[in-house]
């Protein structure tokens, strides 16, 4: 999606808006001496392609070729960062110009008799995206709305021992007719089998596992446990469920139909019927098939008080929908980019059942004792049939505002994806479990004062003329 096709929001009045900043960036100043190249071959840090651009080791140009695929290289996409070191390339016939959050970067750099250019980049804020462009002849070029700019909180710390995932385990379920979930159980180091675990649910788990592809997750609840800034806590990350028949079975009959009529996937769809679905169906299969399975094998407590639930997207919706169903099961929920849009909508007179119905329910229907955080971005997805997903979330945010819930909602410009959420994962597990006492079983939350005092979200237009 190209940014001057995108639909904006600009957020006029949010005291928790935590989206981009402006980060100083500039051209790195070469030591006296070369940097020694890193001994390892093959793709390298962001930190160690910024140590031999500033060394201007001849190493550089094949640490970059091993680093970036040729796809990203000449789409304007390459980029690496850790902390506040970032590295840019690009392969371009012109000097191409770098701005970074709208500012000007630092000067690209040219390989002798070649098109490959790049920069090494500074950039002081962190816990939140960044965007960056080129301007070649004039013209803007590649890019990206997402630059996560991670704290130390998000990177494996000196000293912190890492938990056990456990293998891959798959449920077959009942409350959805024959279909199977494939999820894993990640237990902190320092587990007691005496001493029953807080719980926090993920769904689209099987993104958030894999250390070695820059998934933070795992990193931040091993840190932030062992900083004692939030409690000791079993995961489970869970994938959505994939369904295969046979005809008849009411599940995969509803699937189908809903796979055939919008000509999405079958394994999309059973997504879609799971987490769009504004019901408690899915917090039954929860409470009633997963979790049993976990509490089979470790001990946990069973207060919501000491229980979260996350998700991305339509997993956004469906962890906030977890919440709102079952505010005994679950207390506390993070959402980022959530659809609150009418993907699974169907017209039952007088029964708002879809997700775009959110922002009245939270108004009209009785108060639940939970707390959110919310996610999103101006530039979220097209607007589609569906709705638009920053509006969305902007109208969900001030029905919470209204309510007096105990709410968060961070705005910033980036797209669909979990860059925002997960640059931030840190502050937002702190902030939601903050106060936290494994003493007590619940606790009544109530809207911050500062957020109290604070006017509602507003919105202007700004760029509807974009072609």
């Amino acid at each position: 999606m190209k940014t001057s096709q995108c639909a904006a929001i600009l957020l006029l009045s949010s005291a928790a808006c935590l989206g981009r900043s402006v980060c100083t960036a500039q051209t790195p100043v070469p030591p006296a001496a070369q940097t020694p190249a890193p001994p390892a071959a093959g793709p390298r840090s962001a930190t160690e392609l910024v140590q031999l651009a500033n060394g201007n080791s001849p190493d550089l140009r094949t640490a970059i070729e091993a680093t970036f695929s040729q796809k990203d290289l000449e789409a304007g996409t390459a980029w690496s960062g850790h902390l506040h070191d970032f590295f840019f390339a690009i392969r371009a016939s012109s000097r191409p110009t770098l701005r970074i959050d709208d500012l000007a970067g630092p000067a690209m750099q040219p390989f002798p008799s070649n098109d490959l250019w790049y920069a090494a980049a500074h950039i002081d804020r962190l816990g939140v995206v960044h965007s960056y462009r080129y301007q070649i002849d004039g013209k803007d070029f590649g890019g990206s709305l997402d630059v996560p700019a991670f704290t130390e909180l998000s990177y494996a710390m000196a000293g912190v021992k890492q938990g056990t995932l456990s293998p891959k385990l798959t449920i077959t379920s009942k409350i959805y007719d024959g279909m199977t979930a494939d999820y894993w159980i990640y237990v902190p180091d320092g587990y007691d089998a005496k001493v029953p675990a807080a719980l926090m649910v993920f769904q689209d788990g099987g993104g958030y596992i894999h250390r070695e592809h820059d998934s933070q997750p795992l990193n931040v609840i091993d840190n932030l446990i062992s900083l004692k800034k939030i409690p000791f806590m079993i995961c489970v990350f869970v994938d959505p469920g994939k369904i295969a028949g046979p005809p008849g079975n009411l599940t995969y009959e509803f699937v189908k139909a809903y796979s055939d009529k919008w000509h999405r996937s079958m394994d999309d769809s059973m997504r879609s019927t799971l987490y769009d679905t504004v019901s408690a169906r899915y917090d039954h299969f929860l409470r009633e098939e997963l979790l049993p399975e976990v509490t089979a094998k470790y001990k946990l407590r069973t207060d919501a008080y000491s229980r979260a639930i996350t998700g991305l997207s339509s997993g956004g919706i469906c962890a906030f929908n977890a919440a709102w169903q079952m505010p005994d099961l679950f207390s506390r929920v993070i959402t980022w980019v959530g659809s609150f849009t009418s993907i699974q909508w169907k017209e039952t007179p007088g029964v708002p059942d879809g997700g775009q119905d959110y922002p009245d329910k939270i108004l009209r229907e009785p108060h639940r004792n939970i707390r959110v955080w919310l996610q999103d971005g101006s530039n979220d997805m097209e607007w589609d049939r569906y709705g638009s997903w920053p509006l969305a979330n902007v109208r969900v945010a001030n029905a919470l505002k209204l309510q007096d819930y105990d709410f968060r909602f961070s705005f910033g410009e980036g797209s669909h994806n979990p860059a925002h959420g997960e640059s931030q994962f840190p502050e937002e597990m702190i902030w939601l479990w903050r106060d936290y006492d494994a003493s007590k079983t619940e606790q009544t939350y109530q809207i911050e004062p500062y957020e109290k005092t604070t006017p509602p979200f507003r919105i202007a237009i700004v760029n509807r003329d974009a072609n």
